[in-house]
């Protein structure tokens, strides 16, 4: 995926880098597999903001992801690379033999007209999704199961891959992008490949206009509030109020927010750097 830069005509122009959508097969989605949702500017089923600065931008629509890819042994044709607004990767669309349609997350190099399957009958090729117990080892991998049947949960944004390391007693290793290396059952499915759309991060809006248009509000800093407004707040000039923290007192910096008891605790080997 190429950036694509412009020169400049008006001022937001200037700094903006955007995907040049080459990769892109298909402008319109498959219409059986939308659903219309309602944005719930970062609040909760009770209606309490729980992520702030979230709210207004454009209209979308819901693309239903095959996370499962349920389906073994029955080929599928790659129909068409499709762009997904509620995502950083790509969508690829599947025919499948006996008539079905489903989108997956697109790999990268995978190209339309391609042959994919699931399933103990897969081989090892990119796109193909199978059990970690018959993976080659050292291979990419990406949307992998956290347990057997509950569907891709790792690894799944733009240009995102895991690696697996190794496989003893029933568990496999695998060192996840973050850098963690997790122990993950032999049974847990995983896609073969990295994630498309692999200069996502290189992506510059340009303007805050564009922001606003994917729904996300502008961010006022700390130590700019008054005390009653945030711990960082007031002061009789550039005061930093103390350390990083959050309205509420959670420390940004340093401080572990990982529960040292957790349940999936003893299948982490070495955690991320």
């Amino acid at each position: 995926m190429p950036i694509k830069t412009y020169n400049p005509i008006t001022p937001g122009q200037r700094f903006a880098a955007v995907s040049d959508q080459a990769e892109i097969t298909r402008a319109k989605p498959e219409r059986r597999l939308l659903k219309a949702f309602k944005c719930a500017a970062g609040r909760n089923s009770a209606g309490r903001i729980t992520v702030r600065h979230r709210g207004g931008g454009h209209r979308r629509l819901w693309r239903c992801i095959d996370f499962t890819r349920n389906k073994p042994d029955i080929p599928a044709r790659v129909a068409a690379i499709e762009y997904d607004p509620n995502r950083s990767a790509r969508l690829a669309l599947l025919h499948y033999a006996d008539g079905d349609k489903r989108y997956i997350l697109a790999p990268a190099g995978l190209a339309v007209g391609a042959i994919l399957m699931a399933g103990p009958k897969a081989e090892p090729a990119v796109g193909n999704r199978m059990a970690l117990g018959r993976i080659p080892l050292g291979a990419q991998i990406h949307a992998i199961e956290l347990q057997p049947g509950r569907g891709a949960q790792l690894a799944r944004g733009a240009g995102a891959a895991a690696i697996l390391m190794s496989r003893e007693g029933g568990y496999a290793a695998v060192k996840l992008p973050s850098g963690e290396v997790r122990r993950l059952h032999v049974a847990c499915q995983a896609t073969l490949g990295q994630v498309g759309n692999l200069d996502h991060g290189s992506v510059r809006y340009g303007k805050a206009g564009r922001s606003r248009w994917r729904g996300i509000r502008p961010t006022v800093r700390g130590r700019a509030m008054n005390p009653i407004d945030h711990p960082l707040g007031g002061g009789e000039g550039r005061s930093t109020g103390g350390h990083p923290r959050s309205p509420w007192g959670q420390y940004a910096k340093g401080k572990k927010t990982r529960r040292p008891r957790g349940h999936s605790e003893r299948f982490i080997v070495s955690r991320r750097k």
